[in-house]
Formats: structure tokens, C-alpha cells, sequence
């Protein structure tokens, strides 16, 4: 059996004892069949994040790959943010205190980075996720893997109180986690209520519940916490998503630098009557709607026609300008052309563009454009 406790030695982010010895029974538990699904909750800061990173590195040293559940629309771990996402990851990541973008295997578009505003919508997206990973990644009803065995990790959100609390007892309900870890902060007034709260007393018995304590320094005073600025890595991640409208080898290294890339880049033209636009969490009237989209980061889905169905994400444009003279939207993604070709849906969320990438010197009116590429 490999170990998880040298597993991040040299990496920026230092786990204690108690974290990885979590990390390893819940890896190695050889009672779990098909591969266990870890459900990670706790208050915010209290260390959610890191550790499942850490026991996603842990699961690869036994898994070839392993599916990770982001249900934090505010702080998503591969995603920009406003995403719900199944993520499957097939390599371990050599610095834990840095997240990476990946493409989902699965998303869906909240546009808001709290769920507050519409908690039934989110608890959909979160079903459905879920049962998405149950139907395409685990075992066949004749027992043989419908693709893989992939573990799953399931990250939360850090709201554990009121309409949050209820919010997380739906997700442990719906799901049933063979493990669940419950991670304590030293205020216990804003910890989650002790034991298997969630379950009727005679089913705490089918579930694995370890409970462990937020770690802030290890022995050496070193921080073993990603410290977060909620709002900066926000528009951090969404600069890193349009980044890659560009080749790596393209040299931007400054805020400035990729705003004037943006603005200088030929978007996508699209023609508005292929495609609907839809708001998410408010109504626009009819004459605002295009004042509404400009200079904004909408979802682009593709919408079955199902009325059942949830649009699935592609990815994230910028309305970069209308025309509505040749009814005609100028959008930037990093989305491929291929792609693309399959969007019939724009929604509109309450996701904003980082103020760094609007103020651009040096070009004039840098949300309008004569240069367009045809989405097919």
C-alpha cells in the first residue's frame, strides 16, 4: 500500500499526521466496493479545500483516475466560478496550494457565486451532477465498470448554517457517501452539529464519519491552509479561464497585458436569431436585453429542447459588442470553434467581468469591433 504522508513533501502546503493518516483510510479501505465516494464538509476557512485535494492526490496513487464533485459555485476548484461541475482527474497535483483549470466532464452554469439566491435550482444541479457520475462513472447494473472504478470526491461550500445546514443534509441525503469528513474550526459555535447529523440515530452505523480539526500551523509555525481572498481569486480564475483564449507561449504577464490581448482579440461573431438568451435569478424587459449583455460573461450551453433537461455548459464567453443592425453578438471564449458550433444558449448570470480586463489604455472603445470570426 502506498502511503499519502510523503506525498506532498516539497509541496507549499504542509498536511498534518492527522490529515494524511484521514486521507489513507478512506483511500484504503478495502471494504469499499465499488471505489468509496467522500463527501468533505466544514465552516469556511476551515480547510475543505486543501484537504481534498490532498486526498484526491492520495486516491491516484490507487485509482487511475478519480471524479471530483465541485458543489462551491463561489470558490470552485477546476471551474471559473458560477459553476457546478464534475471534474474527472487522471493526475496528481504536485503543488497543493495552487489550483488549475481543467475541462469538466460535466457542468452546469448557476452564474452567481452564492448559492443563497436560488437554493432549489443549485440542489438540482447538484442531483443531477450526481446522478450523472452514477449513471456514466461507476459500475453497470451486470457488475462490470461502465468505464473506470473512479472514486469521488464531493468539496462543499463553507455555508453550514440556516438554509446552508439544510442545503448539505439534502447533499449527504441524496448521495450517500460511503465516507464522510467533517472537518472543526476552534469556534465551535460555527461548527457542524457533532456526529452523523444528518442520518436517524439508527442509521449513524452506515456511514464512515471522520471528524477532524482544521489544521492552521504545523510544528514548524508554517501555514498548512490555502489563505484565500475570496473576491481576488475570483477574478484571479476568471483571467486564467479567458487566458486561455491564447497560445501558452504567448507572453502575458500582467493584468494589463491580457486586457489589452483581449481587447485587441477578434471575437466570434453570433447571429441572435440562433441562439435564445436566458437570465438566471432576475427578469430583464425586452427592450433592456441587449443594454443587460454587453460587457458581460454569460454561460454558453447547449439546450437539449427538453423542457426537463438542464443546459448543459460549454464554457464562458464575453458579449464583447452588439450589433443590432445585422443582429449580430461579437463574443470572446477560449472555447473551441468545434464546439461552439453546438451552442444554442446564452445565460446571464450575475457574474462580473474583473474591473483589470475593462480599463484598457490604448484602445478605442474596446468592447466594439469590425473583426469577427463566424462561430461555423
Amino acid at each position: 500500500m502506498g502511503s499519502s504522508s510523503n506525498l506532498d513533501r516539497g509541496a507549499a502546503i504542509f498536511i498534518p499526521e492527522s490529515w494524511a493518516d484521514a486521507a489513507d483510510s478512506i483511500a484504503y479501505d478495502s471494504v469499499t466496493s465499488p471505489p468509496p465516494v467522500a463527501f468533505i464538509c466544514g465552516p469556511k476557512n476551515s480547510g475543505k479545500t486543501t484537504f481534498s485535494r490532498h486526498l484526491l492526490n492520495t486516491f491516484l496513487l490507487r485509482y487511475k483516475r478519480v471524479a471530483y464533485l465541485d458543489t462551491d459555485v463561489g470558490q470552485p476548484e477546476y471551474t471559473p466560478p458560477g459553476c457546478l461541475s464534475l471534474i474527472i482527474v487522471d493526475k496528481i497535483t504536485p503543488d497543493l496550494a495552487v489550483p488549475c483549470l481543467k475541462t469538466p466532464e460535466r457542468c452546469y452554469f448557476f452564474g452567481d457565486i452564492s448559492l443563497k439566491r436560488d437554493p432549489a435550482t443549485c440542489l438540482k444541479y447538484i442531483r443531477a451532477l450526481y446522478d450523472y457520475y452514477n449513471e456514466h462513472c461507476t459500475l453497470n447494473n451486470n457488475g462490470s465498470p461502465g468505464r473506470d472504478e473512479l472514486p469521488l470526491i464531493v468539496n462543499t461550500p463553507g455555508w453550514v448554517k440556516g438554509i446552508g445546514y439544510d442545503i448539505l443534509v439534502d447533499m449527504l441525503q441524496h448521495i450517500s457517501p460511503t465516507h464522510v469528513v467533517k472537518i472543526n474550526i476552534s469556534a465551535a459555535s460555527k461548527n457542524l452539529p457533532a456526529g452523523a447529523f444528518w442520518l436517524d440515530k439508527d442509521d449513524y452505523a452506515s456511514v464512515n464519519l471522520i471528524e477532524i480539526d482544521s489544521a492552521r500551523r504545523d510544528s514548524y509555525n508554517r501555514s498548512v491552509l490555502v489563505q484565500k481572498e475570496a473576491r481576488l481569486i475570483r477574478d484571479f480564475r476568471l483571467m486564467a479561464y479567458f487566458r486561455q483564449c491564447f497560445p501558452s507561449d504567448v507572453s502575458l504577464g500582467t493584468i494589463k497585458e491580457l486586457a489589452h490581448a483581449i481587447a485587441c482579440r477578434p471575437p466570434y461573431q453570433v447571429p441572435i436569431p440562433c441562439i435564445k438568451i436566458k437570465h438566471l435569478h432576475c427578469q430583464v424587459p425586452s427592450t433592456e436585453v441587449f443594454y443587460s449583455l454587453n460587457a458581460t460573461i454569460v454561460g454558453l450551453a447547449v439546450n437539449s429542447g427538453n423542457s426537463e433537461s438542464i443546459p448543459v455548459c460549454v464554457g464562458l464567453g464575453i458579449v464583447r459588442g452588439i450589433d443590432t443592425f445585422k443582429n449580430l453578438l461579437y463574443v470572446i471564449t477560449p472555447v473551441p470553434q468545434s464546439t461552439l458550433a453546438s451552442v444554442n444558449l446564452l445565460l446571464q448570470g450575475f457574474i462580473q467581468l474583473p474591473c483589470g480586463l475593462l480599463q484598457v489604455q490604448g484602445c478605442i472603445s474596446p468592447y466594439m469591433t469590425a473583426n469577427a470570426m463566424p462561430m461555423n
